[in-house]
């Protein structure tokens, strides 16, 4: 591999890291919106997302300063796609996870070793709650929305 291409390879990886910590800054917000607003009994599956949202951003931060990045900071507010109350709730956290397992999809093929270990557990996680969301799944979780015309779109997502 020459210089280039590794400088290009490691440039790729922190993009990838840094839609990464977008994604979770933007599943932060939503889950406060989720919370907020979804049904008393899936408060505490909410509030477990939430968290696991928290420590997923956090660690990204980290990741994005040790491979030289200045961590993307977070929005101060996001667009919802569609107006989230009561049962618009359960969907809304629903699609913050299938975008969140799309940009981790992306941080997969982008790297290797551990960091592409963990990329495919937190896409994993970010699955699995879409289908607890949901009561639907995917075949691969997080290429769905590559599948129709929407697959010009980036993984990353622009609203919360």
């Amino acid at each position: 591999m020459t210089v280039n291409e590794a400088r290009e390879t490691e440039d790729r990886e922190l993009r990838a890291l840094q839609a990464a910590l977008a994604a979770e800054h933007a599943a932060v917000y939503g889950y406060g919106v989720v919370g907020g607003r979804i049904a008393k009994e899936r408060r505490t599956e909410a509030r477990t997302a939430y968290d696991a949202h928290r420590a997923r951003r956090d660690a990204l931060v980290r990741e994005v300063r040790d491979a030289g990045g200045e961590p993307v900071a977070a929005a101060a507010g996001y667009a919802l796609p569609f107006p989230v109350q009561d049962a618009a709730a359960v969907r809304f956290a629903a699609e913050l996870e299938g975008r969140v397992a799309g940009v981790y999809a992306d941080l997969v093929r982008d790297s290797g070793g551990e960091r592409r270990r963990g990329a495919a557990e937190a896409m994993r996680e970010a699955a699995v709650r879409s289908v607890r969301w949901s009561g639907r799944s995917v075949a691969f979780p997080g290429l769905a929305e590559r599948a129709g015309p929407a697959s010009k779109a980036p993984a990353s997502p622009p609203t919360a």
